[in-house]
């Protein structure tokens, strides 16, 4: 239902209006609403806010030309629906009505029902098609300016990923560069520690030599003879083994040849690996069992595996707690379809709060009331276990023991 407004201060001419607006059988139905002056017109505009207006050129209190003007400052030009009806044709209001807002006119004695009718109808769908163009147009303005500032915003986000880009593969080249001169320097490292543990073996062993024909033979009547005695056999030996590691680690970074896997039988390394500990296992009276049952054989480099467990069960024995025999637990078994091999000891256990980040690092020790090592040892089972791709974890507590947890990858090169 569409609503119209009258505004005409004639009462017969509205009278027909209304007639010949609401005779229009099968055509949608109007709801009329009338004004007899200027003012009543624009209160009920206000109100009602009517699709279409029939407004009277000549009105006892204003003009039409003045009427457009007062509507056209209560709602927008654009939304208003208004057909001037004039006395006496005059072309020249008729155009000036057009041109102040009027969607179009008629001339009183001048149109029947049926033209009226179609006038009124066909402003209203003007007017409505005239609302529909301005909100797609607004519409589309509001699409492009989010267009526009996309596009800015693409543009500035583009510029900025270029210069990060840039500044990434500069940077890229720099750490390519360093790692390239860092390579250089650990070779020539590994190269320096190589030879000097190599050439360092001799004297050394002509240091021991020459201490035990020392000992054998010399005759010493001070009573610090045998400490001081003593004392130069543990150096001596410190040294030797602390050069002797350092060409162990040197020479695990820079294998002859690839190491080549094999099926090892856990259990019969293990019994390998406590004989060479033999002596250290009946000094300490250590109680050492194994649990092989999930996994018997592993396939890894022999003599890799054998550094480690030699590596773990001598710190077991070395770390012992001096309140209690040692008591350790070797174990294996599958993780989600990875090898793990498991060391549990009751020693002197670890902060690892404090230690834990330098715990693998080399030469560095965490119990220097512990006279023997030299920090290499877990240093040496880190490359060996991360070589191929494992990793280690560690359960510690003070006095209460360390657990060692080896995920171990299996090496391809078998």
């Amino acid at each position: 239902m569409k609503r119209i407004l009258l505004i005409d201060d004639n009462p017969e001419d509205r009278m027909l209006y209304r007639r010949y607006l609401g005779q229009q059988v099968g055509h949608e139905r109007l709801e009329i609403a009338e004004a007899s002056s200027g003012e009543d017109g624009l209160e009920l505009f206000r109100q009602l806010r009517p699709d279409c207006i029939l407004l009277d050129y000549n009105l006892p209190d204003t003009d039409g030309l003045d009427m457009l003007t007062q509507l056209s400052q209560l709602a927008p030009p654009e939304t208003l629906c208004v057909v001037m009806i004039t006395g006496g044709g005059n072309e020249s209001i008729a155009v000036r009505a057009l041109n102040n807002g009027a969607l179009d006119y008629l001339v009183k004695q001048h149109f029947d029902r049926e033209l009226l009718y179609k006038t009124v109808v066909y402003a209203i769908e003007k007017n409505e098609w005239r609302q529909y163009q301005n909100r797609y147009h607004a519409e589309i303005q509001t699409m492009n300016r989010q267009l526009r500032d996309s596009l800015a915003e693409l543009t500035h986000t583009r510029q900025a990923l270029h210069s990060k880009n840039a500044e990434l593969t500069a940077a890229n080249d720099q750490i390519t560069a360093r790692n390239q001169q860092l390579a250089r320097s650990n070779q020539d490292l590994d190269n320096f520690v190589y030879a000097a543990s190599h050439d360092l073996k001799q004297p050394v062993n002509n240091l021991q030599g020459l201490f035990e024909e020392l000992r054998r033979t010399a005759v010493v009547q001070e009573p610090d003879a045998a400490t001081i005695m003593r004392l130069l056999e543990e150096s001596l030996h410190s040294l030797s083994t602390t050069i002797n590691d350092l060409a162990a680690v040197v020479q695990e970074q820079r294998p002859a040849s690839p190491p080549v896997s094999e099926s090892v039988n856990l259990a019969e390394l293990t019994a390998d690996v406590m004989q060479a500990l033999r002596p250290q296992i009946l000094t300490t009276r250590a109680r050492i069992s194994t649990d092989f049952s999930a996994l018997t054989q592993l396939q890894y480099v022999r003599i890799n595996l054998r550094t480690i467990l030699l590596n773990l069960l001598g710190n077991a024995l070395k770390y012992r707690h001096p309140a209690r025999p040692p008591h350790i637990q070797l174990r294996a078994y599958q993780d989600g379809g990875q090898p793990v091999l498991e060391v549990q000891d009751n020693g002197l256990g670890l902060n690892l709060e404090r230690h834990g980040a330098e715990l693998f690092h080399l030469f560095r020790r965490f119990h220097p009331q512990t006279a023997e090592g030299t920090g290499v040892g877990l240093f040496l089972v880190n490359r060996l276990v991360e070589g191929p791709g494992g990793h280690i974890e560690v359960e510690s507590q003070e006095d209460c023991g360390t657990t060692f947890r080896l995920f171990l990858q299996n090496d391809s090169q078998a």
